[in-house]
């Protein structure tokens, strides 16, 4: 066993940034599983689950994210404005290409609606599938760059927690599916190929950290923005829709001090 973790270690980190980003988008198909055995959830365990991913994703961006790109432009420029200006300016940028992709791509949200231009010719379930991959790519992206950074030590507690926050994401998708009278089958198929994303921004963002490490803190904060805009844009209305914004909060503060608690002991 202990052998084995070896080598996972010495992998290149952007070998582990695919990899890592891979188990956790494939963490969206566990997540969906109960729909395959008959069994779904009510709403009210649905926003809290949800309410806890919010959490997760939010403890990782600041703690596993923006801290550490911080850290990295301190450490290249110095003490000062800099390094603070580069982490604000890549926060928004992030924040910003994610609304951009909102504004620009075809899209539909199961409960808000179509968003972006119009794109009558794609069929609702498209719509709905790249609304999705909106929502996954800056997470594989988070992943990648922490494995970029700091190799399995950096990266492996931002692709835990990514991963436990995306199986209440999946289950949501497929039950938001069977909603649209797909066959549970179906549902859970989408809803699993939905998380296949992750690897391929986890790839590029790993693979750009490690090319050109100057790019290191603007990275890591672009991800974190990304992800910024995803949890107040998408995750934390989603939970406040039916009127269970107690729960959903008991949950995002569940997931945020166990994401914590993961980075520190395992970062």
């Amino acid at each position: 066993m202990y052998k084995r973790q070896e080598q996972i270690t010495t992998l290149s980190p952007v070998a582990l940034g695919f990899l890592g980003s891979l188990a956790a988008g494939l963490m969206t198909a566990v997540g969906a599983t109960p729909v395959l055995l008959g069994k779904t959830p009510s709403r009210k365990w649905r926003d809290i689950s949800l309410g806890f991913a919010a959490g997760v994703m939010l403890a990782a961006s600041f703690f596993s994210l923006i801290i550490p790109a911080l850290d990295a432009a301190e450490g290249r420029y110095g003490d000062g404005a800099i390094p603070a200006l580069i982490v604000c300016a890549a926060i928004l940028m992030g924040m910003g290409a994610v609304a951009m992709m909102n504004e620009m791509i075809p899209h539909e949200h199961f409960s808000s609606g179509r968003e972006g231009p119009e794109a009558v010719s794609l069929r609702r379930v498209w719509l709905f599938i790249i609304a999705i991959t909106i929502h996954n790519a800056p997470e594989g992206l988070a992943v990648g760059v922490a494995f970029g950074a700091d190799g399995f030590t950096g990266g492996f507690p931002v692709a835990l927690g990514i991963g436990l926050q995306n199986a209440p994401e999946g289950l949501a998708v497929a039950v938001a599916l069977l909603g649209e009278r797909y066959s549970a089958g179906r549902a859970f198929g989408i809803a699993a190929l939905t998380g296949l994303v992750e690897p391929v921004t986890g790839f590029l963002g790993a693979a750009m950290i490690v090319v050109a490490q100057p790019l290191l803190p603007w990275g890591l904060a672009f991800a974190a923005g990304a992800m910024l805009y995803v949890i107040s844009h998408e995750i934390i209305p989603e939970t406040h829709r039916s009127g269970h914004q107690k729960q959903a909060t008991t949950g995002l503060a569940i997931g945020l001090v166990v994401m914590l608690f993961l980075d520190v002991w395992l970062g």
